[in-house]
C-alpha cells in the first residue's frame, strides 16, 4: 500500500539562518582562527557563506538549518572525508578543523536556537551553468560523477538513511503538494507523472543497487576551469547526500542536460553514456533510469512551488529550476516511455 502523505522533514519547514556578515566573520575568526570578510553564498536550507582573508584565501563556512539532525551533518562530514581518502584526485571540498580540533562547532542564533558551523575548503571554477554547454563537458560530467559514485561505494553511516523530499525513488509521498498547484494544466501535467511513476518505477525499485549518493550533481553544482570548459575543478553542494538507489543518482543528474539542445535527449543521452562507460548500469537500472529522469522534474516542480509560497525572501534560489522542470514535463508528457528509455540508452 502506497502512503499518501510524507510529514515534512524539518529542514525543509524551518527558515535557513541569517547572521549577519559580522557575526560570520566572527565566528569564522575565534572558532576557526580565520580573519577574513564574509559574502553570501547561496542555500536551500542552510545559511553558507564565503570567508575571504587577507591573503586572498577563501573559505565556506555552513551553518546548518536549526532543525538539522546532528547525524546527518555527521554523515555529510563522513562522507568527505572518506571520498578524500577513496580517490584524493576528486575535486570536492575538504573538512577543516576548527581551533578545538572539531569538524563540528556550534552556534547559538538570535532566536535561542542552536545551529552547527562546519569550515570547508573553497573550490574556484565557474558554474556549469554560467558556461556554453558542450558534448565534451557533458561526457566529462557523467564521467566525474561516476567516479564519485564508485568513492561512495562500500561506504556506510547511520545517518546516511535520512528522510529528504529531494529522493528521487520516493516522489510518490509528495502527491499531496500537487494539490497546491493552482494552474489546471500544471496539477493534471503532475498527476499524470505521478501516476506514471507510482506504476512503472515504484514496484521495479527493489531490483536497482542502492549506496550513498550525492543526489545534487547539477549544473550548479559542478565548477569548471574559466579557459578550460570541459575540465571539472569542483564538485560541490553535499547537503543532499543519502543511501538510495544507484539509477536515481543518473536520472536525477541527467534531467539537467535536457536544455540546451534541439532534441531534449541529446545532452542526457551523452552524460548517461559517459556514466555508464565507468559504472554501468545494470538491466533493471536502464529499465527505469528515463522514468526516473522524468521523476527527478517533477520532484523539482511540486518541491520549490510549495516552498517559494513559504519563503519568498529566498524565492529566486528556490525556483531556479522550475520553469525548466515544468518545460521538460511538457516535452516528455506524450513520449511512451519505452521510447523515452531508447532514447536516453541511445549512446550506450
Amino acid at each position: 500500500m502506497l502512503e499518501t502523505a510524507l510529514q515534512e522533514p524539518a529542514a525543509l519547514n524551518t527558515a535557513a539562518p541569517d547572521l549577519a556578515p559580522a557575526a560570520l566573520e566572527q565566528l569564522a575568526a575565534v572558532r576557526y582562527g580565520i580573519v577574513g570578510k564574509s559574502s553570501a553564498l547561496g542555500g536551500e536550507r542552510d545559511q553558507n557563506a564565503c570567508i575571504e582573508s587577507a591573503d586572498g584565501t577563501r573559505y565556506v563556512l555552513k551553518i546548518s538549518n536549526p532543525s538539522e539532525q546532528a547525524a546527518v551533518v555527521d554523515f555529510q562530514i563522513a562522507a568527505l572525508d572518506h571520498i578524500a581518502r577513496a580517490a584524493p584526485d576528486l575535486p570536492i571540498p575538504r573538512v577543516l578543523r576548527s581551533l578545538s580540533g572539531q569538524s563540528i562547532e556550534q552556534v547559538t542564533l538570535p532566536d535561542g536556537s542552536v545551529s552547527m558551523v562546519r569550515l570547508l575548503t573553497y573550490l574556484d571554477g565557474v558554474q556549469i551553468k554560467h558556461t556554453e554547454r558542450s558534448d565534451g563537458q557533458r561526457r566529462a560530467m557523467g564521467s566525474g560523477l561516476a567516479r564519485l559514485d564508485l568513492a561512495l561505494q562500500g561506504f556506510s553511516h547511520t545517518g546516511a538513511h535520512h528522510d529528504l523530499l529531494w529522493n528521487v525513488s520516493t516522489a510518490h509521498r509528495l502527491r499531496d503538494k500537487m494539490e497546491s498547484l493552482q494552474d489546471p494544466a500544471k496539477q493534471q501535467l503532475a498527476r499524470h507523472f505521478m501516476a506514471r511513476f507510482e506504476r512503472d518505477v515504484l514496484p521495479r525499485l527493489g531490483d536497482v543497487r542502492a549506496q550513498v549518493i550525492h543526489n545534487d550533481y547539477h549544473l550548479y553544482n559542478v565548477l569548471v576551469a574559466p579557459q578550460e570548459l570541459e575540465r571539472i575543478t569542483g564538485i560541490i553542494d553535499f547537503g543532499d547526500m543519502l543511501h538510495a538507489p544507484l539509477v536515481g543518482e543518473v536520472a536525477t543528474a541527467a534531467a539537467f542536460h535536457m536544455t540546451g539542445s534541439e532534441d531534449p535527449f541529446t545532452g542526457p543521452a551523452q552524460f548517461v553514456a559517459a556514466y555508464h562507460a565507468e559504472l554501468p548500469l545494470n538491466a533493471p537500472e536502464q529499465e527505469i533510469v528515463a522514468d526516473l529522469m522524468v521523476t527527478r522534474h517533477l520532484v523539482t516542480a511540486l518541491i520549490s512551488e510549495w516552498r517559494a509560497v513559504r519563503y519568498p525572501h529566498n524565492r529566486a534560489y528556490i525556483m531556479r529550476h522550475n520553469p525548466a522542470a515544468w518545460e521538460a514535463l511538457g516535452q516528455l508528457a506524450d513520449l511512451p516511455r519505452q521510447d523515452a528509455r531508447d532514447r536516453l540508452l541511445s549512446d550506450i
